[in-house]
C-alpha cells in the first residue's frame, strides 16, 4: 500500500472526495447544526398551533363529532405518511434544501387555507377547508424534518449525525409543546384567522431565510430501488416502532391513567417525561459517537423498560412521575442511536430516502398506538398498556441485540454506491490506493 498524493488520485475518486462533505470542525458543529434546525422548529411550531384548537372548534363551535374532530387532527399524519419516500427521492436528487423549502411553501399554503376557512360562513365549508389546511401542514412536515437532518448531516459530515438527529427532535417536541400553548392563547383573544395569519407569515418569513443558506453538493450515485430501502431500514424502523410506544402510551394516556386513580399530578408526570427527554438529547446525544449506535440503543431500552414498569406498578402518584422521567430517560436516544446504525446500511446518495422511510415507522407506531391501546385499557384496565408498552421495548431490545451480534460477527452488506465507504472510511485509508 502506497500513499499518493493529491495530484496522482485518478478523477473518479476526485470527484467522489469532492461529493462527500466533510467533518465540520467540533467547535463548529453546534452553530452549523442549529443553522438549519431553526427551520425544523419553525415546522413543529406550526404543528403544535392548532392541535388544542382545531377540536374544538369542529366539535365545539361547528357542532360535528368527537371522531370527526380527531380525523381532521389525524389528516395531517395521513399527509405526513403518504409524501416520506417521495420527499426522501427529492432530497436525494435535487438536494435537502429544495425539501425544506417545499415543506415550508406548505407550511404556507396551510396557512392560507385557514384564513379562507375563518372567512366561512358555513359548517361544511370551514371543515373543507381546515382539513385542507391539514393535509398541507402534513406535507409541511414531512419535507421540513426529513430535509432538516439530511442537510444537518451534510453540513457537519455523517460523523455527528446522532447530534444533527438529536437537535432536531428537540426542536419538534420545543416546537409543539410551544405552539400549543401560543395556539390557544391567539384563538381566545382573536379567533381563527389570526392562527391562520401567523401560519401564513412565519413559514413565509422561514422560506425567505431559507433561500439564503447555503445549500450541500448533491451525491451523485445509483439510487437503490424503495422497496430495497424499505428492507434495510424495515429491522431498525421495527425497533424503533416497539420503543417509540412508550412515548406515545405517556404522551396519549397518562393523565386518564392518573384520574382513573382518582390521583393528581398528570401534568408533573408529562413535564417530567419531556424535560428527562430534552435533557439527554442536549447532553448526551455524543455518547452515540463514542459508543456506538447499538449499545446506546441498549442501555436507551433498558432504562425505558424499567420506567414503563414502574408507572404498570405504580401504587402511588410520584411512582408514575419517576417512571415517567425513566421513560423519557430512555426513550430519548433510541430514535438517533438506532439511526446511525441504519444509515451505515445505505449509501450517502439514498440518505434522504433512508431517513424519511426510518421516520415512517414513527409515524406508523403513533398512529397505531391509540386504537391498539384502546383495545388493551376497555378489557385490561389502564395500566395494563403501560405493560403492554414495556413488553414491546424488551422485544425492541431482544431485535437491536440481534442486530449488534449480526454486525460483530460478519460485515454489513456494502452499500450499492460507492460513495459511502469513502465518507465512512478514516482519512488515511481514503488517502491510499
Amino acid at each position: 500500500m502506497t500513499v499518493c498524493k493529491d495530484r496522482d488520485l485518478p478523477p473518479f475518486m476526485d470527484t467522489l472526495r469532492n461529493a462527500t462533505p466533510r467533518a465540520a470542525p467540533s467547535s463548529n458543529v453546534t452553530g452549523q447544526i442549529l443553522s438549519t434546525v431553526v427551520f425544523n422548529l419553525v415546522g413543529y411550531f406550526l404543528i403544535g398551533l392548532p392541535l388544542a384548537v382545531f377540536p374544538g372548534v369542529v366539535h365545539g363551535q361547528l357542532g360535528f363529532s368527537a371522531t370527526l374532530a380527531g380525523f381532521l387532527i389525524s389528516l395531517q399524519y395521513v399527509a405526513t405518511f403518504a409524501t416520506r419516500s417521495t420527499v426522501g427521492r427529492i432530497t436525494d436528487t435535487l438536494g435537502p434544501k429544495w425539501a425544506v423549502l417545499g415543506g415550508l411553501a406548505s407550511g404556507v399554503a396551510s396557512g392560507l387555507c385557514i384564513l379562507e376557512a375563518a372567512t366561512q360562513s358555513g359548517a361544511t365549508p370551514i371543515l373543507i377547508w381546515l382539513c385542507l389546511s391539514r393535509l398541507f401542514l402534513g406535507g409541511a412536515e414531512s419535507g421540513i424534518s426529513t430535509g432538516c437532518v439530511t442537510w444537518g448531516i451534510g453540513r457537519v459530515g455523517a460523523t455527528y449525525t446522532a447530534e444533527v438527529i438529536s437537535w432536531n427532535g428537540v426542536a419538534s417536541y420545543g416546537g409543539i409543546a410551544t405552539g400549543a400553548p401560543v395556539g390557544v392563547l391567539l384563538s381566545h383573544m382573536h379567533g381563527l384567522a389570526t392562527i391562520g395569519l401567523v401560519t401564513f407569515v412565519l413559514p413565509l418569513l422561514a422560506l425567505v431565510l431559507c433561500v439564503f443558506r447555503r445549500p450541500v453538493p448533491v451525491v451523485r450515485g445509483t439510487r437503490i430501488a424503495l422497496h430495497k430501502v424499505f428492507s434495510r431500514m424495515l429491522p431498525f424502523g421495527t425497533g424503533l416502532a416497539l420503543g417509540s410506544l412508550g412515548f406515545a402510551t405517556i404522551v396519549a394516556f397518562i393523565t386518564l391513567y392518573f384520574s382513573n386513580h382518582h390521583w393528581q399530578g398528570a401534568a408533573y408526570a408529562l413535564s417530567a417525561f419531556g424535560v428527562a427527554f430534552a435533557l439527554v438529547r442536549v447532553f448526551f446525544a455524543g455518547t452515540i459517537r463514542k459508543f456506538g449506535g447499538y449499545r446506546c440503543s441498549l442501555v436507551s431500552f433498558a432504562v425505558e423498560f424499567c420506567g414503563l414498569c414502574l408507572i404498570w406498578l405504580a401504587v402511588a402518584p410520584w411512582m408514575a412521575i419517576v417512571g415517567a422521567m425513566l421513560t423519557g430517560f430512555g426513550l430519548s436516544l433510541i430514535f438517533p442511536a438506532l439511526a446511525v446504525e441504519a444509515l451505515k446500511t445505505v449509501s450517502v446518495s439514498n440518505r434522504g430516502a433512508a431517513i424519511a422511510i426510518y421516520t415512517m415507522f414513527f409515524d406508523v407506531a403513533l398512529g397505531a398506538t391509540g386504537p391498539l391501546a384502546g383495545l388493551v385499557i376497555g378489557r385490561y384496565g389502564y395500566p395494563s398498556v403501560y405493560l403492554l408498552a414495556a413488553l414491546a421495548v424488551a422485544c425492541a431490545q431482544v431485535l437491536t441485540w440481534r442486530l449488534a451480534a449480526v454486525a460483530k460477527t460478519r460485515r454489513m452488506p456494502l452499500p450499492l454506491d460507492s460513495s459511502a465507504p469513502v465518507e465512512s472510511a478514516p482519512p488515511a485509508a481514503q488517502a491510499r490506493i
